[in-house]
């Protein structure tokens, strides 16, 4: 488990003004999910999966130098962070501009003296360029208004040659049609869940993960029991197939919460990588999709 919620280290601000590129009722509605999931009891077996699914056949921990300096851009609530913390020795910006969410970060690991905390957008980040080790960005940049400029913005802060993971919602590649149109209906449901009142949206998002999330997500394990990994793409939420409720209620309030979002294909992504300053363009060859990882210009 992450363990219980700690006394609260400070957090440093942006300065001035209102923050740049970010979708401020997106921001209100990451911060009140993050509140209500806080991961603070959470099985830790199940936490280190949930990174590794992202991390392992790509980041190359092994290979940053000691004393790495890294960042988790829109760290959330910190669950991410708090595994990789034990993959190397170093400082840790973690910065979220959703404060609610910060906070919860900050409870999880600001007993840490090697992990600072940031409340900032990914194009008000208050270190310097070329500071970074490393940095990754998961399921983040897909939320804000202008994405490329984002993530220029988190490029600019590496070193040369240092590794960026990121990670960005697909766009169906190569899935049949059917597939795409029950995606096209739940994005409709979306729209109208993500502009109701707080409360009527977690309990709706909570239905769907008992009513949706949780038949598919056990009916594609009774599969891959049954028949292996076979057509498992396919199947619609069987990402999830070996998660807990309480991440399936997690990722459907993530899901149908949210206000602005964004979808790629792997071409687009990698033009956008390339073009942000990124060399040696990998993808992940499993979900979740796109991950990729790439090295400063």
């Amino acid at each position: 488990m992450l363990g219980p919620l700690r006394s609260q280290q400070s957090v440093s601000f942006h300065n001035g003004g209102a923050m740049k590129n970010v979708d401020l009722a997106t921001v209100a509605g990451f911060g009140d999910e993050w509140s209500r999931f806080n991961h603070a009891d959470r099985d830790d077996a199940e936490l280190v999966k949930f990174h590794a699914s992202y991390f392992h056949e790509l980041f190359p921990w092994s290979e940053l130098p000691k004393n790495a300096v890294g960042a988790d851009i829109g760290c959330g609530s910190g669950r991410v962070a708090a595994v990789s913390r034990r993959c190397f020795s170093g400082h840790f910006h973690l910065i979220d501009p959703a404060l609610a969410a910060l906070d919860v970060a900050r409870r999880h690991l600001g007993h840490r003296s090697d992990v600072e905390f940031h409340h900032a957008s990914a194009d008000d980040m208050p270190f310097a360029d070329g500071s970074l080790d490393f940095a990754y960005c998961l399921g983040v940049l897909h939320h804000v208004p202008d994405t490329e400029s984002a993530l220029r913005n988190c490029v600019r802060k590496l070193k040369p040659g240092a590794p960026f993971l990121l990670y960005l919602y697909y766009r169906f590649d190569g899935l049949p049609w059917w597939f795409k149109t029950i995606w096209k209906v739940s994005d409709f449901l979306r729209l109208a869940i993500c502009r109701l009142p707080r409360p009527v949206q977690n309990g709706l998002t909570d239905v769907i993960a008992a009513l949706v999330y949780w038949p598919l997500a056990r009916g594609a394990r009774l599969w891959e029991r049954a028949f292996g990994a076979r057509g498992l793409e396919r199947w619609p939420l069987s990402f999830y197939r070996d998660r807990s409720f309480y991440m399936l209620r997690t990722d459907a309030r993530d899901r149908f919460g949210t206000r602005l979002e964004k979808r790629y294909t792997q071409p687009e992504m990698r033009v956008l990588m390339e073009q942000a300053g990124l060399r040696d363009v990998r993808f992940q060859s499993r979900a979740p999709y796109w991950t990729a990882l790439g090295y400063k210009a």
